[in-house]
């Protein structure tokens, strides 16, 4: 009985037809490729290379400082448990094109006093079954269209944690150039706060000399105030920038892992060549994320045409039965039942159909959402283009700007000292060259954090595999349906 009651079951799940819309992936809302111009790269059509972090940033400190991050952030913790907690919900929801046996068992025993001598009474009786309890027939594809939904659910939950990961990722490595960026600005305050002590030291004598002013002593004297506060302000920044490397990782930073400069850090970072075709896009792991919620959302609407029709429920049992325990498996103890049932509201006031036209209109804005993920990724990616365009020319023309303005401080303390010219003409060449200075470093520090910002919005990553029916994913994440 139990045999031909799944095999039935069995055969109407496997034989329901879905009401959920055939899902057909939306057209992309971006033009097919980058835009191009002089603020662009001109590159060829091939499809972008899939790559590891370690292609990208080839710094064997700044490897293990991401792998410690990988393992130890709290925030991918968080997105692994969610995995699990989706992963989980699939499951539940999987349960239910399957039926639910369940097996039941009692005793009971009593014992009746008469009056009458030799009269008492004494029953027992046995039971045991086994049966299926409550099992919907699947006609209609209600219950398959849940499971396809939180399938997807998992699905978008796991692409989440991967853009958590390729986000903690660019952090680090971001994090780890503004410490590299620091301490050459530390530096650069270090050598002025020096040349500034000279500074004083000099003009001192010369006013005790009589041949200085004392508003060259005071100048002198406000350069280096205003070298020692830099100094004082790239002290805290480079403490700020180890806080926020071991909040990434979650744990200790070894001092002995992080850059000297920001050319020690940069040189290490690789460049990545961008694909012209915008397709790529669709590789992204917020896109996916996107995508399998899109999914889901037509998977619901299935579920709730489905809901339309009337439910069809099925339950058996069979077992044994007897008022003794000697003879529970005798013959005539055998009892079995089945039945079957079907339910259909007459009248809800319209919920059901609401219920449809509420998940129609949720698959229409998870449709939106999909389309601006795509656009937000495409401006991204146009964006890191454009920078990365014009980076090489502005990183020159500060190096060419750094470089007059060293020599042109040096030429006028040379003439300061030989008492040609006055301090101010020092003064202002000596300002010049500071700000120059830094801001050569903040361009570099733009050029290398310009790479890491391309590899994050590209989202590439050789773990991520190509499924030919939809997003890609993990493979061997994938629960078995």
């Amino acid at each position: 009985m139990i045999r031909r009651a799944l095999l039935l079951a069995a055969g109407a799940s496997l034989t329901a037809c879905s009401m959920a819309p055939k899902y057909v992936r939306p057209a992309m809302p971006v033009p097919a490729s980058w835009p191009v111009g002089d603020a662009y790269l001109r590159q060829s059509e091939a499809a972008l290379p899939s790559v590891t972090y370690r292609d990208i940033f080839r710094d064997a400190r700044l490897q293990r400082i991401i792998d410690q991050a990988l393992a130890n952030n709290r925030d991918l913790r968080i997105a692994t448990a969610n995995i699990a907690a989706a992963r989980a919900q699939y499951r539940i929801q999987r349960g239910e094109l399957f039926p639910a046996i369940g097996a039941s068992g009692s005793y009971s025993y009593s014992h009746t006093n008469s009056p009458a001598p030799g009269a008492a009474a004494t029953t027992d009786s046995l039971s045991a079954g086994v049966g299926i309890t409550g099992f919907e027939i699947d006609l209609f594809g209600r219950v398959r269209s849940l499971t396809s939904a939180a399938l997807d659910r998992y699905f978008a939950q796991e692409a989440t944690a991967r853009a958590a990961r390729l986000t903690l990722v660019g952090d680090v490595a971001g994090a780890w150039l503004s410490y590299g960026a620091d301490r050459s600005l530390l530096a650069i305050a270090e050598e002025t706060a020096a040349n500034a002590r000279r500074s004083v030291s000099l003009t001192d004598a010369r006013l005790k000399g009589g041949v200085a002013p004392r508003t060259d002593l005071r100048q002198a004297e406000q350069v280096l105030a205003g070298a020692e506060a830099d100094l004082a302000a790239q002290k805290t920044a480079l403490a700020q920038d180890i806080n926020a490397l071991q909040l990434l990782v979650g744990a200790p930073i070894d001092p002995a892992l992080l850059p000297a400069s920001i050319d020690e850090a940069a040189a290490h970072i690789a460049d990545l060549p961008a694909g012209l075709d915008s397709a790529i896009l669709l590789r992204r792991p917020d896109v996916v994320s996107a995508e399998y919620g899109l999914r889901a959302a037509n998977a619901q609407i299935g579920a709730a045409r489905a809901a339309l029709f009337p439910k069809i429920t099925l339950t058996g049992v069979l077992g044994f039965a007897s008022g003794a325990l000697s003879s529970l498996f005798e013959g005539g103890s055998f009892n079995y039942s089945g039945s079957a049932g079907a339910a259909y509201s007459i009248f809800n006031g319209g919920a059901a159909r609401a219920g449809v036209e509420q998940s129609e209109a949720q698959r229409d804005a998870a449709l939106a959402g999909y389309e601006k993920a795509i656009q937000t990724a495409f401006r991204e990616v146009a964006d890191a283009l454009a920078r990365r365009g014009t980076i090489a020319d502005e990183l020159a023309a500060n190096q060419r700007n750094t470089d007059a303005a060293l020599d042109n401080y040096q030429l006028a303390d040379a003439r300061y000292r030989g008492e040609i010219d006055t301090f101010l003409a020092t003064l202002v060449a000596q300002r010049s060259l500071y700000t120059a200075q830094r801001g050569l470093v903040q361009t570099k520090l733009t050029r290398a954090t310009n790479l890491v910002t391309l590899y994050r919005t590209l989202g590439g990553d050789s773990l991520i595999e190509a499924r030919a029916d939809g997003p890609q994913l993990p493979a061997q994440q994938i629960p078995q349906q």
